[in-house]
């Protein structure tokens, strides 16, 4: 797969990436099982970029994620947007509630 520089900082990823939105159960039901079969087959097709975000099951989706990345050699680059959750906006915007 042909490779792009993603932003200023130059991150060599696929021009091909994965949303994973889904992972989170937000619009039907995903097993655990399946968002891993689901990640681990992007990775055989050379997917070298995940974005996710932080609503996604309330974090469902980054947590599979970091699960699968903790089993796998592969070298992932991994976006997630943050903010959109009502507990945060606008006041919470900090480091403290970013981690």
């Amino acid at each position: 797969m042909r490779k792009r520089d993603l932003g200023k900082h130059a991150f060599r990823v696929g021009e091909v990436g994965l949303g994973c939105w889904q992972f989170g159960g937000d619009f039907g039901e995903m097993s655990e099982q399946q968002a891993l079969a689901i990640l681990a087959t992007a990775v055989e097709t050379c997917v070298s970029f995940f974005d996710t975000a932080d609503v996604y099951g309330d974090g469902r989706s980054e947590a599979l994620i970091g699960q699968f990345l903790k089993h796998s050699p592969a070298d992932i680059t991994v976006a997630t947007k943050y903010g959109r959750g009502g507990d945060v906006f606008p006041e919470n915007y900090t480091e403290a509630s970013l981690r």
